[in-house]
Parts: structure tokens; sequence; C-alpha cells
């Protein structure tokens, strides 16, 4: 779970379960995604990794508020002063004003897939069953760059959730792109470029067109939420995704 320095000053950090990113412009630290509950001393391991200590972290953004992605974002927030932010369209979900997630239901009716099992153990194992959420995100200025740590630029990609976002680094061919396109996932059969299984999309078929809007950020390095790591045209990568989605 070592972060991979991707370009100068970008941070790629792969676990089995999830991934997150870490910018950094001098001492400053921009967090993408925060892993689960349970990554906390992970999170906080990482980035004292790449030279840095968690007071260091001057803003956490979050590509969309799955409890995966949102675990640490209110304790970074609370303890070192870091701001969260969010997509204005992500923001109610964060809040938890209202539910873009798999229910209990969903992950029962598919247990018998390859590999959910297993993934659903360890999701529980990591505190991903815990009603957890941000109590006061602060919508994120859109569009443009952000002021913070890489300068990121969000880019609003709706579908895996209403207000899923993208983080787009011109300046480095870097795409990361939290569930809105991954490379892996372990109730995956399937490994490259694709869409979470259906089940796992809040609005599958707009999650599939949204792909075109990744399709045309101009890249050459994708950051999944989940997988390995993807070199190579981030077109061709969203134009795969897109097939196995069954579009063209």
């Amino acid at each position: 779970m070592s972060p991979v320095e991707i370009a100068d000053g970008v941070f790629f950090v792969h676990s089995e379960m999830v991934n997150w990113v870490l910018l950094t412009d001098g001492d400053a630290v921009t967090v993408i995604d925060t892993g689960y509950p349970g990554q906390r001393g992970d999170v906080e391991e990482s980035i004292r990794a790449i030279g840095r200590d968690p007071r260091d972290v001057e803003a956490v953004l979050i590509t969309h508020a799955h409890v995966d992605h949102i675990g640490s974002a209110q304790y970074l927030g609370e303890t070192y002063g870091a701001s969260v932010l969010v997509h204005p369209a992500e923001a109610a979900h964060a809040r938890r004003e209202c539910h873009e997630v798999a229910t209990p239901w969903d992950v029962l009716s598919n247990i018998w897939r390859p590999g959910v099992l297993s993934w659903a153990i360890e999701l529980v194992r990591l505190g991903g069953t815990a009603k957890y959420g941000i109590d006061f995100p602060t919508p994120m200025p859109v569009p443009g760059a952000l002021n913070c740590p890489g300068a990121p630029v969000p880019v609003l990609v709706p579908g895996h959730t209403s207000g899923h976002t993208v983080y787009h680094l011109p300046d480095h061919g870097v795409v990361i792109s939290g569930d809105a396109l991954i490379t892996g996932h372990p109730t995956s059969p399937i490994s490259g470029p694709q869409l979470l299984p259906r089940w796992l999309n809040h609005y599958y078929g707009t999650a599939a067109e949204s792909l075109g809007i990744i399709a045309e950020l101009g890249a050459d390095i994708l950051l999944p939420g989940h997988g390995p790591i993807h070199r190579g045209s981030v077109a061709e990568a969203a134009a795969t995704g897109r097939e196995r989605a069954g579009l063209r």
C-alpha cells in the first residue's frame, strides 16, 4: 500500500479494496478520496510515506460519497483543519440527506456471484456498513481548477452517483476517476477499463454515457478508485468501458 509517484507531486495509493490519491505543492497536501473508515491509519501513514505530515493536509476532495471513499474525510477535516470539498451535486448525498448506495438486499441478492462474499466480509471488517457521512461538506467552486495543492480540475460525471466527480490534472495528463471508470474490483470477473457491476451503480445507463465526458479530457494516465493504474489513452480506456457496458 505504498504511495507510487506517478508524476511530479502526484501519488497513487492502491489497496485491494479501494484507492486514494495524494497531491502535493511544497509541503501542502490534497487528499482525493480517503478509503474505508478502517483504513484511517493507512491514509495517515501514506501521507507520512511521502515525507509530509497529516497536519500538512489543506484539502480533502471526494469523487463521491460512498463510505469506501469518505472513510476519513470528516476526521481529516476535524483533526487537522483541512477543508472537505465536494461537488455541489454530491453535497446532499455526502450529508446523507439522500442515499445512492447499494442496499443490503443488493449485496445479498448478488452474494452467489464469484468474489462478492469475500468482498462483503472485508467491507464489514473495514467499517463499510457504518452509517457514515460528512456533516458539513463545502461545495467546491466549479468550473475551473481548485485553489488547493495540485490544482485539480473537477469534472462532473453523473451515474455512479448523482454528483460523482473526476479530477483532471491537465499539466500531467492524469485523470483521477474514482468509480466512474475503474480497472478492477473484487466483485468483477474482468480486468481493465470498465464500469462497476450494474448493481453497484445508482444510474448505470447514465454512468455509461458519462464515459464520453471522461474520453474528452485528454489524458494518458488513469488513476481509478478500484484496480491498478491504467497507462495509455484515457479516451481509449473510456471507449473500452462503453463497449463493455453495451454502448458504442
